[in-house]
């Protein structure tokens, strides 16, 4: 039988010609699925995960004529499971939250109208992943053991992953594609350098994956998991090193660089202050544009600098055609223009100012709780947050070299929903004492309370970072 492949396209209605279902990625997705709907919440997180990393993009059941990918199939599921608990979330919904969920639906309504009647299942492939797999994440984080094992789970993810590309590189065979199917048999080559790739649907984005998960990993050390976190921190440099692109490169360096500024991090606003004026001083300096700083980026040979600061030109030269609901017609603005290589210049294009704007508050808000919450709480607590604030750097320097479209869209929503938990300002109830009485130190997880150990009544709350009783 002949099976064609194209797998590039991304919706519900494209792909193989028949179901892609290897016997081992059939029975991994059937325990999967038990696993979500039938066991404790704790015990969800792992098999999703290893699943949607682990599974060859490409395998999917073709079902009436529509493309259900394995991962597609997951997120589903997981949203079963939100449902079956009543959707309750860490905190309530907040926020980010909100702006999440304003920046989805408006970008799936933008696309729609500008694409009718093409490519409507991609659009709702898009809405149906973001949906239901940024709500199970918000519904399975809601404690500090959650992101643990989570972070654990990730570290055995990249730990194959990066022995995968390493073989991928020496061999030019991908062991997924050739033994489950699903993904290329041999990887891209460049330069004459392989650009290995794994399950993802791209080098880079399999790159950006392992790049972005180091800060998580520093901070699983501090939490005496130092064996996961070694795997963790070697796979997930290797992945980065075998994918041969600047883009991965860089934002594992930024992410690296977020950690390192951990000493000034009083001073924060001052190291604001100076990109700003950093950025103001290269634009008086250069001739061109200062986003044509891209282009002068070439930390592996080959890199494609000048054309990401082209996309970035062409983008702004022609605001008034995207502006109010995005546009289908990039790929007349010039050469390869049609790859929106841009996470910013896809939402710009994709859905207009307003998805843009979403976007970036998503983001905003987001350093925002951190840096917030991070203040808030005692010292050894403020590494996880100062953490996940560099694990948002490095996506930010990932976005400008690609736009996450495969397995990294479930790492970047997972990602916002662990922010979303561990910022949770929940309070608890002090103690007061109605009489004079001793004073007695209360512990509650990691944070110790001063109280009095007689009776009591309410007073001002005070702050506890991972939930509140009984979570």
């Amino acid at each position: 039988m002949q099976v064609n492949l194209d797998f590039n396209q991304r919706d519900l209605g494209h792909g193989a010609s028949d179901t892609i279902l290897h016997p081992v990625v059939a029975i991994a997705l059937v325990i999967t699925i038990a696993l979500i709907l039938w066991r404790p919440r704790k015990y969800a997180i792992p098999p999703l995960l290893l699943c949607t990393f682990l599974v060859p993009r490409g395998q999917e059941v073709l079902l009436l004529g529509g493309h259900l990918y394995v991962c597609r199939i997951l997120v589903l599921t997981g949203f079963l499971r939100a449902m079956l608990g009543k959707f309750q979330v860490a905190g309530g919904w907040n926020a980010i939250d909100k702006l999440f969920f304003v920046w989805v639906s408006y970008r799936t309504f933008a696309m729609i109208v500008t694409n009718w009647p093409n490519d409507l299942m991609a659009l709702l492939n898009f809405f149906v992943t973001a949906m239901c797999g940024y709500i199970f994440f918000r519904c399975v984080f809601r404690t500090e053991n959650d992101v643990i094992t989570a972070t654990k789970t990730l570290a055995v993810a990249v730990v194959v992953l990066g022995a995968s590309m390493v073989y991928e590189s020496r061999t030019y065979v991908n062991p997924f594609g050739t033994y489950l199917g699903g993904a290329p048999t041999a990887p891209l080559i460049r330069d004459g350098i392989v650009r290995a790739q794994a399950t993802f649907g791209h080098s880079i984005l399999a790159g950006c994956f392992g790049a972005t998960l180091i800060p998580l990993f520093f901070w699983l050390w501090k939490k005496e998991a130092r064996v996961p976190a070694v795997a963790g921190i070697v796979g997930s440099t290797v992945m980065v090193l075998t994918a041969h692109s600047s883009t991965p490169l860089l934002a594992y360096l930024a992410g690296v660089l977020g950690l390192l500024l951990w000493p000034v991090r009083r001073s924060m606003k001052a190291v604001r202050w100076g990109i700003i004026i950093a950025i103001v001083a290269l634009a008086i300096a250069m001739n061109a544009p200062v986003w044509f700083v891209i282009a002068h980026i070439n930390v592996i040979g080959g890199s494609g600098g000048y054309d990401r600061a082209l996309l970035i030109d062409n983008c702004l030269r022609h605001i008034k055609y995207w502006w109010f609901i995005g546009t289908n017609q990039n790929g007349n603005w010039g050469y390869d223009m049609w790859d929106m290589s841009n996470q910013f210049v896809a939402e710009a294009e994709s859905g207009g100012i307003l998805t843009l704007i979403c976007f970036i508050a998503i983001i905003s808000k987001c350093f925002g709780r951190l840096g917030s919450m991070r203040k808030r709480v005692i010292p050894k607590q403020q590494w996880l947050f100062w953490c996940l604030g560099s694990i948002m750097l490095a996506n930010i320097f990932g976005f400008f070299g690609v736009a996450y479209w495969d397995q990294t869209q479930i790492w970047w929503f997972a990602f916002l929903a662990m922010i979303c938990a561990v910022t949770v300002p929940i309070t608890v109830q002090t103690l007061t004492n109605t009489a004079p009485a001793a004073s007695a130190a209360v512990l509650l997880g990691d944070l110790e309370i001063a109280a009095p150990a007689a009776s009591f009544s309410q007073s001002p709350t005070r702050v506890r970072p991972w939930g509140g009783f009984g979570l």
